[in-house]
């Protein structure tokens, strides 16, 4: 039975994820991973542009578990490229839902670029959803992203974190905002049992 309260994911940011699945994947490995998610209605059509609601957050947890699935031990590195083509996706296609055109960025801090991209990411998801529980952490030097809704975990159960194509989203928003590549770590997971997905941005890797 279909939870009438259960959150759900809207056209615009379906259609990313599939544009940039497609992408990574290419067009027959998606078909492979909506047929066994139970989407097969986007393989001939993909959903319009626009903020009507497309899928339940649990088809959407679907079509993450079934790509991890899909590339068995290669999963998690395909997700991330995943999420890292959707975030370059939404900037060329969601710049205003992402609040993020004509911004001055370059004439900010690295810490404020970094809490000026993920509290935008935040504002889009509310924007699309007023179910959508996110927020930005400030702990010491260090910040996090974190979400008490995450679609990705959605009815799934895991001793480790799932949210790998969260992770390639943030790590390379993180990236476009301050030209520096840094390790982003899933600290806090809905599927293992914590309260909230939690993203942490650690130490910068090198230069983009």
């Amino acid at each position: 039975m279909e939870d009438p309260n259960e959150a759900f994911i809207v056209n615009t940011l379906v259609l990313q994820a599939l544009v940039a699945a497609q992408e990574v994947m290419g067009e027959h490995g998606l078909h492979a991973v909506l047929r066994s998610s139970g989407l097969e209605r986007f393989i001939t059509e993909f959903p319009p542009n626009d903020l009507d609601p497309g899928i339940r957050a649990s088809e959407y947890a679907r079509l993450n578990e079934a790509i991890q699935v899909f590339y068995g031990r290669g999963g998690r590195g395909m997700l991330r490229r995943i999420g890292r083509a959707s975030f370059q996706y939404a900037l060329k296609e969601q710049s205003a839902l992402l609040g993020i055109a004509g911004v001055a960025l370059k004439l900010l801090p690295q810490r404020q670029r970094i809490k000026f991209i993920l509290n935008s990411i935040a504002g889009a998801l509310k924007k699309t959803n007023p179910q959508v529980k996110a927020w930005l952490e400030e702990d010491g030097n260090r910040l996090a992203y974190c979400e008490s809704t995450c679609a990705i975990c959605q009815g799934r159960h895991s001793e480790q974190p799932v949210c790998y194509l969260y992770l390639g989203s943030i790590g390379e928003a993180v990236r476009w905002a301050t030209d520096q590549e840094y390790e982003i770590s899933e600290t806090h997971c809905i599927a293992k049992g914590d309260p909230y997905c939690r993203f942490e941005v650690g130490e910068v890797v090198r230069e983009a």
